[in-house]
């Protein structure tokens, strides 16, 4: 899996959470920005601390370990020096593919290692490969951190054995299938002609992390296995062990699994210039969008440079604030554009300076073009102000410290420790970086810009039209032999023996997994219930790991509140709600929101409306008044109502140009019908005919219906006690008065149409991949006790080990990925499966899935080693799943919307425990029709169609939506 660099959510944001939270206090949110008087960050910056301890073993294997016991879990880290920037000519995409090669089975670890990973209940944990690295990470209960280290030390150095020429074919299939399935979205091809034009043939950024499919079906085994040789030895990584763990253990441990491990090779620095254009470049691609789009890209200095924190907040300021320039000229003030970006990619030799505009459809794309140009050279040449610079930090601090409640991860702090250990040799790197993250002025950000961006630009523009000549993905046409009913093995018994013929002694017993100790059930924090003066509830928990407090407000609402022909009224509504009140702006509210440091966010699901808010602790008074004000008093000002309208008008026309969004909108209907409350887009956005009719009166009056106090739950998780958020929401929303008006009511007296098995082929010409959706409407409700089934959902598609993902992805490398999933709707709930795959293997994936499910509901049931995975996996998970208060207020909510009780969660592990096979099968069988299935394609009908025809299944073919 490729991912895009952490540096946007690393150290430069951590700036001084103790600075900003001591001293911030409480602001008063007012039309006219504030002044905040606070001790220099400067100086608070110096307190702030990840405390570790580090060592290094003998082979060169460089271990840092920090200790956190709020969670029995601990995070494992591992990052390689070793990305696609080290790839030489004709092995681009080798990095990538070791990434999928080292999670399928080691020399003593034979299968998938999602299997013990599953079993020991390990949350967090994936793999991601980019430019300068690649990384594995986990986050295991405390007993079970011996099985991560041997499974990590296991392919780190004994990999080599288990690396089959069937195996390397299955995932070089795979890989194609990654390609695919990001191509065939809008502007999927953006990202090689930036590498192109930008930087010059060999350099080292000039090719794409997933590589040239050529090369990869060029490479033989020896070239892989010599690759891996080159790149993978324990001198030339980092291991992070943070959580439950002390220096002593994790030496101990660490010496244990990875001490017997040779030293690899040296791997050579890589030289890296930062290449200047010779004049401005421009280039005109053509693709499936509904907008067109502006791209404006520059290479420019990357993590070690003292001009990168300085172009971030260049960045910032012009395109990544609510309040940004572009924002606030392009799109609030000349309604030129419909969205903006302005972002600095980081990387750790190079960075990428990168604006986006989508154009307001019926703008002239060249007009708004040169306004671009006009805006960035003014900027550019004029510098932001100081309070502009002082809301990017802000926002920079907000935005990391929620990641730093965990300690693994994306972005939690073992990621903060290795990023600085591997590309500055200096785990306390974000020491250096705080400091000048807070001394960081305006000037410097000026200058920074006209060093850097007075350079030549490479424009692209991406129009309407047929995508221009793509050269498809290739077929490695490897299959892997073996049975599916269980987690698939890459070695079959043969193989096994083989290679244990062979085996280097080790210093350590890798002859079997380590045992795993006692898993304590978990302690879930305990909800406090109270009830403010008008009758609204309030639901606590208290978590006091960082200064933060999380609230939602959720309203009886929904997408399912749009009433019948009025798709979009909902979504509009919320989108609105935030773009002015009846004595703040729009600018002023987002201005409002970064001085403080808060995120105010509007949200619908199927069947609640959440506005959410997270605040630093210190400011939380203000922050909540701020909160109040848009939720009660919004103005839905005919300019900004006409501006939102435009948005979201662009927003459903770019939705019917995403081959997934096309099926998710035709299956809803199809299945549940078109008068039906759920029979609709999930997103919410509607429909164009309705929302381009909607004024301010109808927001208004959908707010006033829906909206109020007779409507409301409020949940609280954070670092504050019951009693002063009582008293808070007592003042803001406790003496809050439902207005005269009925309150809205959602009616589900629709009758769902009978099941009528198809395919509905969606004509998406130019298609890599199809993307496969099938569904039915399930005789059961979100409050019903689903846990039996969902943990034979488990079995069948929830999971990587699943039965229909292991299938088409691992066994035969159609898919990269594909997965069912119990949507749990309040009032009636959908079996869905989502299968993207590639497109000549449509027919034969469709097959393939009828075939799974129906094994699966019939002679082949849940066999006894795929129930004590899913088991094992759902218990010992419990301990890792709630770190954060972000997790826990989601937990909370849920248990009110299914009406559970608030202890729910601690009494799932003794559930689960009494489950056997025959109850997974029998909840699977009573409820999961395959037969009465409706199958929704997207994709392109002339390669797609003929492979349908044989199926035994009638289709409707339909041209995708305009």
């Amino acid at each position: 899996m490729i991912r895009p660099s952490l540096r946007s959510l690393g150290l430069t944001a951590f700036a001084s959470i103790l600075a900003m939270t001591t001293a911030l206090g409480h602001v008063q949110v007012m039309a006219a920005p504030v002044e905040i008087k606070a001790a220099p960050v400067s100086e608070l910056v110096k307190a702030v601390n990840i405390p570790y301890s580090a060592f290094t073993l003998k082979n060169g294997l460089r271990v840092i370990v920090h200790t956190d016991r709020k969670a029995p879990v601990v995070a494992v880290s591992v990052w390689y020096n070793v990305g696609s920037k080290h790839e030489p000519k004709g092995k681009t995409g080798f990095a990538h593919l070791f990434e999928h090669l080292m999670f399928n089975g080691s020399e003593n670890a034979s299968g998938d290692f999602f299997e013990p990973l599953q079993q020991v209940g390990a949350t967090d944990f994936n793999g991601t490969t980019w430019f300068d690295r690649t990384n594995y990470f986990e986050t295991v209960p405390t007993p079970a951190l011996d099985v991560a280290l041997f499974l990590e030390s296991d392919r780190m150095g004994h990999l080599l054995g288990a690396v089959t020429q069937e195996k390397l074919d299955n995932q070089r299939g795979v890989v194609q299938n990654e390609k695919r399935q990001g191509d065939n979205q809008p502007y999927g091809l953006v990202e090689y002609a930036q590498l192109e034009g930008l930087l010059p043939e060999g350099h080292p950024y000039h090719h794409s992390t997933i590589g040239s499919m050529a090369d990869l079906d060029s490479a033989s085994l020896e070239d892989v296995k010599n690759w891996f040789r080159a790149s993978y030895g324990p001198n030339n990584a980092v291991l992070v062990l943070a959580g439950d763990i002390d220096e002593a253990t994790a030496k101990a441990k660490v010496e244990k699994w990875f001490g017997d491990i040779p030293k690899g090779a040296a791997v050579a620095p890589v030289k890296v210039d930062i290449p200047t254009l010779s004049a401005r470049k421009e280039l005109v691609m053509k693709d499936r969008v509904a907008q067109t789009r502006l791209y404006r890209y520059w290479a420019v200095p990357g993590l070690d440079s003292a001009d990168r924190i300085p172009l971030d907040m260049a960045a910032g300021v012009l395109g990544g604030l609510s309040s940004s320039r572009l924002d606030n000229i392009l799109v609030r003030d000349e309604q030129l554009a419909v969205r903006v970006s302005a972002e600095l990619q980081t990387f750790a030799q190079l960075s990428f300076f990168e604006i986006s505009v989508d154009v307001k459809p019926g703008v002239d794309a060249e007009l708004v073009s040169k306004r671009l140009d006009a805006i960035v050279a003014d900027y550019i040449a004029k510098g932001p102000t100081a309070d502009e610079v002082a809301r990017v930090a802000t926002r920079h601090i907000a935005s990391t410290i929620s990641g730093l409640e965990s300690v693994g991860g994306f972005s939690g702090k073992a990621t903060q420790l290795a990023e600085g250990a591997l590309y500055l040799n200096d785990p306390e790197a974000y020491k250096k970086e705080l400091d000048a993250f807070a001394t960081t002025s305006p000037a410097q950000v000026t200058r920074a810009m006209g060093k850097w961006l007075t350079r030549p630009v490479f424009a692209i523009s991406v129009v309407p039209g047929p995508r221009d000549a793509y050269k498809e993905a290739g077929s490695a046409g490897g299959e892997r032999a073996g049975i599916t009913s269980g987690p698939a093995l890459y070695l079959d018994a043969a193989e096994a023996d083989a290679i244990a013929a062979g085996l280097p002694l080790t210093a350590v017993d890798r002859s079997q997994l380590p045992p795993v100790g006692d898993i304590t059930n978990i302690d879930f924090p305990a909800v406090e219930t109270i009830t403010l003066s008008n009758g609204v509830k309030v639901h606590f928990a208290r978590r006091t790991a960082v200064p933060v407090v999380r609230l939602s407000l959720s309203f009886n609402a929904g997408h399912a509140s749009d009433g019948k022909g009025r798709l979009g009224v909902h979504s509009l509504m919320l989108a609105a709600m935030d773009e002015g009140t009846k004595t703040l702006s729009d600018v002023e509210i987002a201005e409002a929101q970064e001085r403080l440091g808060a995120s105010i966010t509007l949200n619908g699901s199927m069947d609640r409306t959440v506005v959410g808010l997270s605040a630093l602790s210190a400011n939380l008074d203000p922050s909540l008044d701020l909160l109040a004000d848009i939720v009660k008093n919004p103005a839905f000002e005919e300019k900004a109502v006409t501006r939102v309208r435009n948005q979201r008008l662009a927003a459903i026309a770019q939705e019917l140009t995403q081959p997934q969004a096309i099926a998710s909108r035709t299956l809803s209907t199809a299945i549940f019908g078109v008068d039906h409350p759920y029979g609709r887009p999930s997103s919410g956005n509607g429909t164009a005919d309705v929302v381009s009719t909607l004024s301010p009166a109808d927001l208004s009056a959908f707010h006033d219906a829906w909206i109020r106090p007779d409507k409301l739950e409020i949940f609280v998780v954070g670092d504050t006690t019951l009693a002063d958020i009582k008293a808070k929401l007592e003042t803001r929303f406790g003496q809050w008065k439902a207005p005269s008006t009925a309150a809205g009511e959602k009616s589900f007296t629709s009758a769902i149409p009978i099941a009528t098995p198809r395919i509905i082929l969606v004509n998406r010409p130019q298609s890599p991949q199809s993307v496969i959706y099938a569904g039915e409407v399930l005789k059961a409700s979100g409050t019903d006790d689903l846990l039996t089934l969902t943990q034979a959902n488990e079995v069948l598609g929830g999971s990587f080990l699943s039965r229909i993902n292991m299938d088409l992805r691992e066994t035969k490398g159609w898919s990269y990925g594909v997965r069912s999933a119990i949507s749990r709707y309040e009032n009636q709930v959908p079996f869905i499966v989502i299968a993207p795959v590639q497109a000549d293997r449509t027919g034969d994936s469709i097959t393939a899935l009828r075939t799974q499910m129906m094994e699966f509901l019939g002679v082949k049931g849940v066999t006894p080693e795929e129930l004590k995975l899913t088991i094992n996996g759902s218990v010992r998970e419990l301990a890792g799943s709630f770190e954060t208060s972000e997790a826990v207020l989601g937990q909370i909510r849920s248990d009110a919307l299914y009406k559970r009780p608030f202890d729910y969660i601690e009494t799932v592990a003794g559930k689960l425990g009494g489950l056997d096979a025959k109850a997974l099968d029998s909840s699977a069988r009573n409820l999961i029709q395959p037969d009465k299935l409706v199958w929704v394609v997207v994709g392109d009908k002339e390669k797609v169609l003929p492979q349908l025809t044989g199926l035994g299944l009638p289709i409707e073919v339909v041209d995708a939506p305009k």
